[in-house]
């Protein structure tokens, strides 16, 4: 499968972060899990990936701890602590903001400060990738809005996952002649569902915030596909997965984007170390038996691209095909440097 056009800085172009030089054998060679004493035929890969298709967000500059974002027409500045550097841009680009978000002493607290005018919500979009050298011309739409959280409901740096599924899940489509099934767990505000809908998926999004969830569905609206085959359930992604286990469903490709520390519709708690590994283990037993995909993205955690890349080992063990990791960035338009958010991990089958 041919993947469309978002920018990897591959292991040969770019220097290995140390925690990935423990002596594993990529580019088609085997790989080992020490954990379980097992060895798996997979294509591994390290890639950073940066998307590129993006017209309605720019990182602007970075630097002192900071970021300078547009979303559409509006410029904004919010904390970035793993920006060490300087600033390439002069200190008026940088007063000239709609809003700034100053942080407090909890990690999730702050607020907005206005500088000037800026609407409640507002469109931006997204273009979906062209299908064998022909133009869809579809395009995500969806609102995004200034929140309590320094959030906009937008994270740009994961908008390569859209462009890797779309056509995988279209080709898939036309090759099977049915709907491939996929779950969305942590889903937010529902774009990734979305680029999974417009392919020709049936959607089963989740996600523990009932505002994000009717986000999500509004985003639908506007993009034109709130007739797809999409569930959007308020729900706890650990409880819903088992349930599902119980009820012998199963889904041809799943994401999951947990946070790393959260809490479920009835008060549940999740905390990343400690709810991740039962998660997986439950995912592992609603994939389909001809699986499609399985993307894990990890935000604000102490653990390498290698360790998200073993813990999805260890569910696609009995299966080939290619599996990536790596680290999902930003690339500043005037400086060039890169910002990075998450690490990853990703199995497509062959």
């Amino acid at each position: 499968m041919r993947e469309s056009n978002p920018r990897a800085v591959h292991s040969s172009d770019t220097q290995k972060i140390a925690s990935l030089k423990n002596g594993l054998q990529c580019n088609g060679k085997k790989f080992f899990t020490a954990t379980r004493l097992i060895w798996m035929s997979f294509t591994l890969s390290l890639r950073l990936l940066e998307a590129t298709n993006w017209k309605d967000y720019e990182l602007l500059d970075s630097g002192d701890g900071w970021k300078l974002e547009r979303f559409g027409p509006f410029v904004f500045a919010r904390p970035e602590a793993q920006a060490i550097w300087k600033p390439m841009l002069p200190s008026k680009e940088w007063r000239n903001v709609h809003a700034r978000f100053e942080p407090a002493a909890e990690e999730s607290g702050g607020h907005w400060t206005f500088y000037q005018k800026v609407p409640q919500r507002w469109e931006l979009s997204y273009p979906l990738p062209s299908q064998e050298g022909v133009n869809t011309n579809e395009r995500l739409r969806f609102w995004v809005m200034c929140t309590s959280g320094r959030h906009l409901g937008l994270f740009p740096e994961v908008a390569p996952h859209w462009d890797w599924l779309y056509p995988l899940l279209r080709q898939a489509g036309e090759k099977r002649q049915s709907r491939p099934r996929v779950l969305n767990l942590f889903g937010y505000t529902g774009l990734a569902t979305l680029a999974a809908a417009a392919a020709g998926a049936e959607v089963t999004h989740v996600d523990a915030s009932r505002k994000v969830v009717q986000w999500g569905q509004e985003n639908a609206k506007l993009s034109g596909l709130e007739q797809r085959p999409i569930r959007w359930l308020v729900d706890d992604a650990l409880k819903f997965v088992m349930r599902e286990v119980r009820r012998g469903r199963s889904y041809d490709g799943i994401l999951l984007d947990p946070p790393k520390f959260g809490r479920g519709p009835k008060g549940e708690v999740w905390e990343v170390y400690e709810s991740l590994p039962d998660l997986l283990d439950r995912v592992r037993q609603v994939l389909s038996p001809h699986p499609l995909f399985l993307i894990l993205n990890l935000y604000a955690v102490r653990a390498s691209a290698i360790h998200v890349a073993q813990a999805l080992a260890e569910i696609v063990g009995g299966y080939s095909g290619r599996l990536e990791y790596g680290e999902l960035l930003t690339r500043e338009t005037h400086g060039g440097r890169y910002l990075s958010h998450a690490v990853y991990a990703r199995w497509g089958a062959v």
